[in-house]
């Protein structure tokens, strides 16, 4: 089937705007591209394509950001975090298949409330911090993302949450993003082709998303290498809340 029979060049034309903004935002903060992207392409086009859509642009710009200071740092972040990983893994693949049979709203309010929760009492001053990381909490916030993340794409922010909370210094932070997110999204794009999601004329409409995604996302990085800690931590509080009120608007509205 023809991807042009399925969307307008008009709808084509605001998902490569989409697509851009995404990259930018990815850029400042090294997360949220996956909720802009299905936010953004789901007022126009059915939820099932949107999906479809971030896939890729999501897979590549990962990768970037995980590779961004070598193959040997990102191999140190895969070790450290090897816990999160595999059973983010897991939960990914197991909930990806039953994409057909549950809708993803309970899922986005299980996971918008207690995300907006952490985001808005850390912007009012209330630190809550780790002092170290632990293997139970690493796992659950794992378990917790995976499972989201197959079913609507979305696992960034518990994760930015658990950095955060461990107080991860922002160029740490921006490759293990990458890294667990790159990941991720290569369990989404196997699981997705058994789910059906990702087929033909949807691969196709995420390759055309790639570019405007990766140059969105180099004016990002361009802002990123120019802020503090202290600025990021706000920055990324920010759209972490917004994230988390925007998990809630789905839940509830749909």
């Amino acid at each position: 089937m023809d991807l042009f029979s399925l969307i307008s060049p008009q709808e084509m034309y605001l998902a490569l705007i989409v697509a851009f903004v995404a990259g930018w935002v990815k850029g400042m903060v090294g997360f949220a591209m996956p909720m802009v992207l299905i936010s953004g392409l789901s007022m126009m086009l059915p939820p099932e394509f949107a999906l479809a859509g971030l896939i890729l642009p999501t897979l590549v710009t990962n990768g970037v950001q995980a590779l961004r200071e070598g193959v040997a740092a990102a191999a140190v972040s895969v070790r450290k975090f090897r816990v999160f990983l595999a059973v983010g893994l897991i939960c990914l693949l197991a909930s990806a298949q039953l994409i057909n049979i549950l809708t993803p709203q309970d899922f986005l309010l299980v996971l918008g409330v207690p995300i907006t929760f952490f985001a808005l009492i850390q912007i009012l001053g209330l630190r809550l911090t780790l002092k170290a990381p632990s293997v139970g909490i690493e796992a659950m916030v794992g378990a917790v993302a995976g499972a989201v993340g197959g079913i609507s794409g979305v696992w960034g922010p518990p994760t930015v949450a658990y950095l955060t909370a461990l107080n991860t210094p922002k160029k740490d932070q921006m490759r293990v993003q990458g890294v667990i997110y790159g990941l991720g999204a290569v369990a989404l794009v196997a699981a997705h082709f058994g789910s059906g999601v990702l087929r033909g004329e949807t691969a196709l409409f995420s390759a055309m998303l790639v570019l405007p995604a990766l140059v969105g996302m180099r004016g990002g990085l361009f802002l990123q290498d120019r802020i503090d800690q202290t600025q990021f931590r706000k920055l990324t509080l920010l759209v972490l809340l917004i994230a988390g009120l925007n998990l809630l608007r789905r839940g509830l509205l749909g």
